[in-house]
């Protein structure tokens, strides 16, 4: 983005009820350009929002930062350059460099940085903070050549390092690449040393841009693909296999097939963070089978659910995948090396993400590594990451059982021997509680969604409380499942989210959870914020088996309408209590 390309955009003016988002930023330096990158690319991550930047003062970073640890629900960005660490490192201020002061140079950076990333971890404990450290050069301070890494400087780099190590544990603080960084702004083009001695901005415009552009991101903190389905002759592995049978289809360097080897690598891994992930291809069903047993490739086939082999339309086995897993095209990446079969796919899922497998080239297929990481990245993996697979296996189980001709929903809802486990516990926040809000479609009481600084926000209210519930049953546990947030006031619930995974339908959670919340805090009546989407359906036929009619807009429903049509539940409750 230029600066004038970013002016331009601060000139465009929300709609006046666009709720603010706030951003503390604090640097040593003066913001100037920067603030207005930032701006600017805030206002790109977030159209629906006002944009406000409060920057603090000019070379006290320390300050700065000790004085918002009293902020609460804010977000917080904080640069970290290296005069911030020690003035000598800067240019403008004359402390000398003389060898015998190196040591003393280090020792007050130790110092400074141990002071930093106390006041750091205080405000992340109430508020989402996004950092960046050092990304300009050290200044020529050494007595060693340019060209020759000094003990000096290799010090230096290891006490940031280990600042990093520090701050990256720290579950509210996220740190700026410093690798993709570089890709957008190469370190020689990033300091302006006449801004910084005129004015004290140290930064060229393209790093303000890139590094303004890279922050904005993470504060939005896009949310996470879900699944990945793939084809395999010539994208899971090179060859295709019913004309060159198993012993033709390769995956590594010696069959010039490494790409392909790589690509099962990188689906292994995200098989282990918890991401979904399905075959669709025009294959022999037997003789993939026998792929899988014999060439035992990388990624292996229990972690690949469902598998859709078939002669058919790549288009209805894609359909028949989501329809197993029960989530949107909107969530899920289709690979392919076919334009056809990309084209028939996106043609019937346009909202899905369809990427062609570069075959033929090998810095190509590297970058998709790459984008796959970014699409299906997260900040952090939870328990439900890791029983994802095995919890949509159980539901497809669930749903199968429920399909046998002696079966009828008491004897089966008895018989699954099923338990429900609630906490109330609202700080620090629960990950998997915003994510169901954000990602839940077909049980969601109105599809409004928060960003992370919002959703703080609005759980810091002290009359807030926070439900969420975690299920599991003899086929095994779904993990945590269903979300309720609201208020009680005066023998009445006030509940403005409610969502439950399409994973734990057919439960008589969604009755349960309302069951207790009546009970706990002795409510007669519940006020909904309810609104019809497209495609929240589900909750909508819940509501009408309860209150009689499907309701259009906000609604209330007493005590006394649930008790009267609520079917048996036969489900151990448990509230452990959250210290």
């Amino acid at each position: 983005m230029k600066l004038v390309e970013a002016l331009e955009a601060l000139n465009e003016s929300p709609r006046p009820e666009s709720p603010v988002l706030e951003i503390h930023l604090a640097c040593g330096f003066t913001p100037l350009h920067f603030l207005t990158f930032l701006n600017a690319h805030l206002r790109r991550e977030f159209p629906e929002h006002k944009i406000a930047v409060e920057a603090g003062l000019f070379g006290d970073l320390p300050g700065n930062l000790e004085r918002l640890e009293r902020a609460q629900g804010s977000a917080v960005v904080a640069i970290i350059e290296w005069q911030d660490l020690d003035p000598r490192l800067g240019i403008r201020q004359l402390g000398g460099w003389a060898p015998r002061q190196l040591g003393d140079i280090t020792q007050n950076v130790r110092g400074q940085a141990a002071r930093l990333s106390d006041s750091l971890e205080s405000i992340a404990r109430r508020n989402n903070v996004t950092l960046a450290l050092p990304t300009l050069p050290l200044p020529p301070v050494a007595f060693t050549p340019g060209w020759l890494l000094s003990p000096f400087e290799s010090e230096l780099r290891e006490l940031v390092a280990g600042l990093a190590s520090r701050l990256g544990r720290s579950p509210g603080v996220r740190l700026v690449s410093s690798q993709r960084l570089d890709r957008g702004s190469p370190c020689s083009s990033r300091f302006d040393v006449k801004s910084e001695l005129s004015t004290g901005f140290p930064y060229s415009l393209s790093h303000a841009d890139n590094l303004a552009a890279l922050i904005a991101h993470i504060i939005r903190n896009p949310i996470a693909k879900k699944g990945l389905i793939t084809d395999l002759d010539d994208t899971f592995w090179m060859g295709v296999l019913g004309e060159v049978n198993v012993e033709g289809i390769f995956w590594d360097l010696d069959h010039r097939a490494q790409k392909h080897g790589l690509y099962q690598q990188m689906l292994a891994s995200l098989s282990a963070a918890g991401i979904l992930l399905a075959i669709a291809s025009k294959n022999d069903p037997g003789l993939v089978e026998e792929a899988f047993r014999r060439a035992n490739p990388i990624l292996p086939r229990d972690r690949i659910f469902p598998l859709e082999v078939n002669w058919g339309p790549k288009s209805a086995s894609v359909s028949r995948i989501l329809q197993t897993w029960n989530i949107s095209a909107d969530s899920v990446v289709f690979i392919d090396d076919s334009f056809l079969d990309l084209a028939e796919v996106k043609n019937a899922h346009p909202d899905m993400e369809c990427l062609r497998f570069p075959l033929d080239d090998d810095k190509a297929a590297y970058q998709l590594l790459e984008d796959l990481r970014d699409m299906f990245g997260k900040s952090s993996l939870s328990a439900e990451d890791e029983i994802r697979l095995d919890s949509i296996r159980a539901s497809h189980t669930f749903i199968e059982a429920t399909r046998t001709h002696e079966y009828t929903p008491e004897c089966f809802l008895r018989e699954a021997e099923g338990k429900l486990t609630v906490s109330f516990l609202k700080h620090p926040p629960d990950p998997r509680a915003l994510e169901l809000i954000n990602k839940t479609n077909q049980f969601n009481l109105n599809g409004k969604r928060h960003t992370e600084l919002s959703w703080k926000q609005y759980l810091n209210e002290a009359n807030v409380f926070l439900l969420v519930a975690s299920y599991e049953d003899k086929f095994g546990p779904l993990g945590k499942i269903a979300v309720v947030a609201g208020r009680s006031e005066n023998y009445k619930l006030s509940l403005d989210h409610w969502v439950m995974s399409c994973r734990a339908f057919s439960r008589r959670i969604e009755h349960a959870c309302l069951l207790h919340l009546f009970q706990k805090f002795d409510a007669k009546e519940a006020a909904f914020d309810f609104l019809v989407t497209p495609r929240n359906g589900p909750l909508r036929d819940f509501f009408a088996d309860i209150v009689g009619s499907v309701p259009q807009t906000s609604f209330s429903m007493t005590r006394q309408q649930l008790l009267d049509n609520c079917p048996p539940i036969f489900l151990r409750f448990q509230e452990p209590s959250d210290e």
